[in-house]
């Protein structure tokens, strides 16, 4: 269920976000043109073949996109985290979405217009500099992605996207256990492989010491070994 969050002006203030560069006047502008939502577990930000209205920026929860397949199984092609962007491809090529987007744990998420965010654009080279690395980034993380997924064998391709995941969500306090909590078949469907076939895999790796389970809490106990299976593919 999605609701409406009170106005939230601190997503545009946050020192650690692209929208630091923003003169008084260009947050203003955004700020006037936006709205925040809460979103529940498990809800769709869109779907595909929605049309985009504005971007779609995370503040708070985790999030997956992903593709249906053939078969019906789904295809994970990227995950964000706080401070990042949703569904901006699609936005900046005047596209449809290619894919869904689903939350996996309660999320705050603001939709900024794009007649608003286009007006500053134009006038902050800096702020269109960072969109740009940032699209450059990710560009640059699902064509790597894409090699693993379809040139690696399947304990390298689950390798790798458990380092995905570390990389993308670091650790918990303990600073072992990966921050955030998947499903096997979420797993499987980051990793382009069956459900039977990641289950199977993950408790190889816990029986070789590489990583231990705890339900849908993945503790990474030798992340040498796990980069070394990723690499040998």
């Amino acid at each position: 269920m999605v609701e409406r969050a009170q106005e939230c002006h601190h997503c545009l203030d946050d020192p650690n976000s692209i929208f630091n560069v923003l003169s008084d006047r260009e947050k203003d502008i955004l700020i006037e043109n936006h709205s925040c939502s809460k979103y529940k577990k498990g809800d769709f930000i869109y779907k595909e073949g929605d049309k985009p209205s504005g971007l779609l920026y995370l503040t708070e929860g985790k999030v997956k996109i992903f593709k249906e397949g053939v078969g019906g199984r789904d295809q994970i092609v990227r995950m964000a985290r706080p401070l990042g962007f949703i569904g901006y491809r699609a936005l900046f090529a005047d596209e449809n979405y290619s894919a869904s987007a689903v939350t996996l744990e309660d999320c705050n998420i603001c939709l900024i217009d794009k007649e608003a965010l286009m007006t500053v654009l134009k006038g902050n080279s800096e702020l269109s500099l960072r969109m740009m690395r940032n699209m450059a980034t990710e560009l640059g993380i699902s064509n790597a992605r894409t090699v693993t997924l379809t040139q690696k064998h399947i304990r390298g391709r689950l390798a790798e996207s458990l380092l995905f995941l570390v990389d993308t969500y670091g650790f918990e306090g303990d600073g072992q256990t990966i921050r955030v909590y998947l499903s096997r078949e979420d797993i499987a469907n980051l990793s382009n492989m069956t459900t039977s076939n990641a289950i199977r895999t993950l408790s190889m790796f816990a029986s070789e010491n590489v990583i231990g389970l705890d339900g849908r809490k993945i503790k990474i106990l030798d992340i040498p070994q796990l980069k070394r299976i990723s690499e040998l593919g």
